[in-house]
């Protein structure tokens, strides 16, 4: 890190602390202190976004006053890391091993721990795959130390489920203190025992699973699951820790998850952040009746923006947000994802691989024909509101994997990826009307910045516009 990093680190640190040491007296001088050691061009939407939530005392400046309630060790240690390990440190390191090796890298890493699952969820691919499969202590960390000198400080475990590993998770969050880690799990397997672990490491977050209330939780996970759930939330939300939400919305639970009632009762239950996906047919046995229709993915498309206007409650959508990141993210632009299997895979939604981490190097996994094809033809649509070569372009993950040589990397059920773009096609079809028509719309208050960058901007110029963090300005 250099000298001029490092002062605008201890800036970051410094404001962090002012944050917890006296959050409703210090909030206001917060952002003075970063404007003054932080150069403009780091980050500018989102600082604009927070100045104007401390001006306005909105929902965002009640989500900074709930971050300042957890508890306070924890909460410093966790922002710091975020901030300035994962964050402002790191992206130069990116930017330059981007520059130099050619090929994208990664802002984050998802790894399966295991394929072992406590759950049979209905519609989960991890079903189709051998529960025997695991990435051991050492690969992990291998991993992790091959993605920090590539710049990558960010982990994020799925799975499986990634609890299964609970021990060795803990020893990973150890060894590791300047890399921040978060988790997707099914909550059963939080107890007294490892919330007391997560807040020792103050670097753990969990994204609990949860597909709405219990009737609608319950029906693909499992009676009792949802109780399960709530008892882990109430356990962290009594000791103090960060915690957020998985959601997967389908056609049969959109109105449950995507819900004013739902989004309130996450607030309460000390939920910081709801992560939603779509349903995706993943595997030859996968149903197809559980995919979104056009108008419930538009409903989620207007719900989450209203969220993020009235709720404290920081809210993302994996495929409708894509215009705020450039478009996909996948191929490790901005994430990968390495099976327990040791596959280094584009996507979680794509099981398709040249490489493995356990003959191949990360850096030659991301120099590897499929991941190349990624880097090359991102993004896949100018509207960016259509970003996925799965479920949005049809046929385009097909044709990069057969000009790569890629191959299923489903160890019982291998998928051609051209029959699985046939299962997205119709779905894409008959979003792209919709998505054209929120695109085009002049009343959208997006829609001068959209044209902007349809004006004939360059695919490079494009990343490089989304990088600054333009793309989300409001």
């Amino acid at each position: 890190m250099g000298i001029k990093t490092k002062l605008e680190a201890a800036a970051v640190e410094k404001a962090i602390g002012y944050l917890f040491d006296d959050p409703e007296r210090n909030i206001p001088k917060i952002m003075d202190l970063v404007h003054r050691a932080v150069p403009e061009e780091l980050y500018p939407s989102q600082r604009r976004s927070i100045r104007r939530a401390i001006e306005e005392r909105n929902n965002w400046y009640e989500l900074i006053l709930r971050i300042a309630d957890l508890d306070r060790y924890v909460a410093k240690r966790m922002g710091t890391t975020f901030a300035v390990s994962a964050n402002l440190a790191c992206w130069p390191v990116q930017e330059k091993n981007r520059d130099d090796y050619g090929c994208n890298i990664p802002w984050a890493i998802l790894l399966d721990p295991t394929s072992a699952c406590n759950l049979h969820c209905r519609g989960c691919w991890a079903n189709d795959f051998a529960g025997t499969m695991n990435l051991s202590y050492d690969e992990i960390d291998s991993i992790i130390r091959q993605g920090k000198a590539l710049g990558t400080h960010v982990y994020i475990y799925t799975g499986g489920e990634p609890l299964v590993r609970k021990r060795d998770l803990i020893r990973l969050c150890e060894e590791h203190p300047d890399c921040l880690f978060l988790s997707f799990t099914n909550a059963t397997l939080i107890d007294d025992a490892f919330v007391e672990d997560m807040a020792r490491v103050a670097n753990f977050v969990p994204a609990i699973s949860v597909e709405g209330f219990r009737e609608a939780t319950d029906s693909r996970r499992g009676e009792g699951t949802f109780a399960k759930v709530t008892e882990a939330m109430r356990l962290m939300r009594k000791r103090g820790l960060p915690f957020g939400v998985s959601c997967c919305y389908t056609s049969a639970n959109v109105d449950d998850v995507a819900s004013e009632q739902f989004f309130d009762w996450l607030i309460e239950q000390g939920a910081l952040f709801a992560w939603l996906f779509t349903y995706m047919p993943i595997g030859k046995s996968a149903p197809t009746d559980l995919m979104a229709s056009a108008d419930q993915r538009e409903y989620v498309y207007h719900f989450v923006r209203k969220m993020r206007d009235e709720k404290p409650l920081f809210t993302m959508d994996f495929w409708n947000d894509g215009e705020f990141v450039g478009g996909c993210i996948a191929g490790g632009r901005r994430y990968l994802h390495i099976a327990a299997s040791g596959d280094v895979e584009p996507c979680v939604f794509a099981h398709y691989s040249n490489a493995n981490i356990r003959e191949s190097t990360l850096l030659e996994a991301l120099k590897s024909p499929l991941f190349m094809e990624y880097h090359d033809c991102q993004p896949f649509n100018e509207n960016l509101l259509r970003p996925c070569p799965i479920l949005d372009n049809p046929g385009e993950l097909a044709q990069m994997v057969e000009r790569s040589g890629a191959a299923s990397t489903n160890p019982v059920d291998g998928e051609e990826a051209a029959d699985l773009c046939a299962k997205c096609a119709d779905v894409a079809r008959a979003w792209e009307p919709v998505a054209n028509r929120l695109w085009e719309d002049p009343a959208d208050p997006r829609f001068e910045l959209r044209h902007r960058i349809d004006g004939g901007m360059a695919q490079s110029d494009l990343h490089k516009f989304a990088e600054l963090g333009r793309l989300g300005e409001e």
